[in-house]
């Protein structure tokens, strides 16, 4: 009885759109700030480094240099205070925790970028691929466009 009452007042809180994200992703996370009677909007910019937790419960750290100095922050996930979070690029990963990255400085805390699949049907899937015209072809497409525009130019000066 206690846990069922539990569990209905946690998914009240719950959100139902939640970020998609990993860990290895470098992200945007969009935090609301309430500083006396104004609100605004700040923007943390950083690598995930773990992921914790579940339920309402459920945590994220972010982890980026500022100033030649290592600044994480830890992210409740459901929060109300968290608007948005944003994948910037999307790093390759063999581990559930980089917690290595905090004894790693410069270049050598870049990941490999996987390429990020997209829901929609690219371009190229939707319509047909016309083969790329060859120098020549191009060549003949100019001069066939500069002899129209000149004979245009010649029969607006005889009329």
């Amino acid at each position: 009885m206690n846990q069922e009452l539990l569990k209905k007042a946690a998914e009240r809180s719950m959100k139902k759109d939640l970020p998609n994200f990993r860990v290895g992703d470098t992200v945007k996370v969009y935090t609301k700030i309430v500083e006396g009677d104004k609100e605004r909007i700040q923007v943390f910019r950083g690598t995930v480094i773990a992921r914790r937790g579940s339920g309402t419960s459920e945590t994220f750290t972010v982890r980026r240099i500022v100033a030649n100095e290592g600044v994480e922050r830890i992210f409740p996930i459901h929060s109300p205070s968290l608007v948005n979070v944003e994948v910037v690029r999307s790093g390759k990963t063999r581990r559930a925790k980089l917690y290595y990255l905090r004894q790693r400085v410069g270049k050598a805390t870049r990941l490999k970028e996987i390429a990020v699949e997209s829901s929609t049907p690219s371009q190229d899937q939707q319509t047909e691929e016309k083969p790329s015209p060859t120098l020549d072809e191009e060549k003949e497409e100019q001069s066939q466009e500069s002899t129209e525009d000149t004979q245009e130019q010649q029969d607006s000066q005889n009329a």
